[in-house]
């Protein structure tokens, strides 16, 4: 048997390399630090240690400067609104900087202009607030902070709103709780991108197992 040959179709198969796809973890200023954090912390561990499954994520904020979280820790971008690669997933976290983005038109823009492109919108937290105002959750099953789920519907009387979920798999939008329940969505994410055995090992390894003591 000849050598495949570098003009023959089965090189060029063998040759080309699937385009590695993009998930978008959110960063302003008045973000809730855990709703960020969370997330990225099992996304950047099994995006690390499990490159063959072809995902990466990066963090952007709209400038691409770092941002003050809702409790004074200071966050990075890696890109900005501009320049950061086409999404795959968008991670928008929650935080007392989502309220002046339920009245700002061009953050509202830009998360509708976002939903013609991106395949899965995710929140967490107040996020679905954003959401909400955006007109992305007309009709659809949500949640999101205990705290804000009567925001919610005054935001969107037609949102359909689980009071008990820590996530919400509403198909191309994903919602979640308040604050640590971004974890849980997160795992969720892993798994319904790969596999549940992926998101096992993901969940063993960052020692996540809530069991409250209080």
């Amino acid at each position: 048997m000849h050598p495949t040959s570098p003009t023959d179709p089965d090189h060029d198969r063998l040759a080309r390399v699937a385009p590695r796809r993009q998930i978008g973890v959110l960063v302003f200023d008045g973000v809730e630090e855990l709703d960020a954090v969370g997330p990225w912390e099992v996304l950047s561990h099994w995006t690390q240690t499990c490159p063959e499954d072809g995902w990466d994520v990066f963090c952007l904020s709209a400038d691409g400067a770092p941002v003050v979280g809702a409790k004074s820790l200071v966050l990075g971008a890696h890109h900005s609104f501009d320049d950061a690669p086409a999404l795959d997933v968008l991670i928008h976290p929650g935080g007392p900087g989502t309220r002046p983005m339920l009245r700002n038109p061009d953050h509202l823009g830009w998360v509708r202009d976002l939903r013609g492109s991106v395949p899965l919108m995710t929140s967490v937290c107040t996020g679905s607030l954003v959401y909400a105002a955006a007109r992305l959750l007309t009709g659809r099953r949500a949640t999101t902070h205990w705290a804000s789920l009567n925001r919610l519907s005054e935001l969107d009387p037609t949102v359909i709103t689980d009071v008990a979920a820590r996530f919400v798999d509403d198909g191309d939008i994903i919602t979640s709780a308040g604050v640590s329940a971004g974890i849980d969505m997160a795992l969720h994410l892993v798994a319904r991108l790969t596999d549940v055995e992926r998101a096992r090992e993901v969940r063993r390894y960052i020692q996540y197992d809530p069991m409250p003591t209080v």
